[in-house]
């Protein structure tokens, strides 16, 4: 079977996890846990409880085998207004709702979510999407594993594929905005991700382009124009070269080591000294 985004970048942060040692190990998990309300959901970087983050704080919880109460995750998400939310939140509810069956040890749940189909909202229920385009590059990706985490089929695939090519920049990569003259490290790697998903990851000239856009430090750039390198670029960019099965041409470990901050948690860029649990 194959296997979901989801489940690959799970397994990618288990594999992280086992390079870890003991002290770095515990000082990461003190941070993730700093970062949790009493009802178990995360915070934002304004310290607010936030959706999102939440996702990304069950799944290093799931990680590092933090423990939260199933009844407060539950009712976090009971109370959430799916209606209201755009396609970024609700595939993080989606997925949220997946990461609490693992959290809550529920294994025939999900079982059970392993075959059944979930609903899901349609894709002109939203009033809202990325760069305020459905068809760019980062709305697929994030469309597809929303599809893939309710165990739905991705219809139109040739659809798809023929619309991310608009977006594809004559110089290599992809871009999120139609015509735009230069690539963006978000779009490339959510158009290979979209193209792997539905092709098998096969290497090509984008996965190249990609691999070539490290730079001396090890860190990938959002952008040429961008000043500096930042660790989420460089955290997608190199989770996508594994899934093709290729290296950086450069090692990226001194550049994130130098991103780890005295907190335990990990800051966007040299020049910010915060963290959340999206970095991390």
């Amino acid at each position: 079977m194959k296997e979901t985004l989801s489940v690959k970048l799970f397994r990618t942060l288990n594999k992280g996890k086992k390079l870890l040692n003991k002290e770095a190990l515990s000082r990461i998990t003190r941070f993730v846990e700093s970062q949790k309300t009493d009802e178990d959901v995360f915070v934002n970087k304004n310290k607010t409880a936030d959706l999102y983050y939440t996702m990304f704080g069950w799944l290093l919880a799931c990680v590092l085998h933090i423990r939260l109460d199933p009844k407060k995750t539950l009712f976090y998400l009971e109370q959430q207004d799916t209606k209201q939310m755009d396609l970024i939140h609700y595939a993080a509810f989606i997925r949220c709702r997946l990461l609490r069956e693992l959290l809550s040890g529920n294994k025939m749940k999900l079982l059970l979510n392993s075959i059944l189909v979930m609903p899901v909202k349609a894709l002109h229920e939203f009033d809202s999407f990325p760069h305020d385009d459905a068809e760019s590059p980062y709305s697929r990706f994030i469309r597809l594993s929303l599809l893939e985490d309710a165990n739905r089929k991705t219809a139109n695939k040739n659809e798809i594929k023929r619309s991310l090519s608009e977006y594809k920049v004559p110089g290599g990569g992809y871009s999120n905005i139609k015509g735009n003259g230069f690539a963006a490290t978000n779009a490339t790697v959510a158009a290979l991700a979209v193209s792997g998903q539905l092709d098998g990851y096969k290497e090509n000239e984008d996965i190249r382009f990609l691999q070539g856009l490290q730079q001396e430090s090890g860190g990938f750039a959002a952008a040429a124009d961008s000043p500096i390198p930042d660790l989420l670029s460089t955290a997608t960019a190199l989770f996508m070269l594994r899934c093709y099965n290729m290296q950086p041409e450069i090692s990226p470990l001194d550049f994130i080591d130098a991103h780890w901050l005295d907190s335990g948690g990990f800051s966007a860029t040299l020049l910010e000294e915060t963290s959340d649990v999206e970095y991390t």
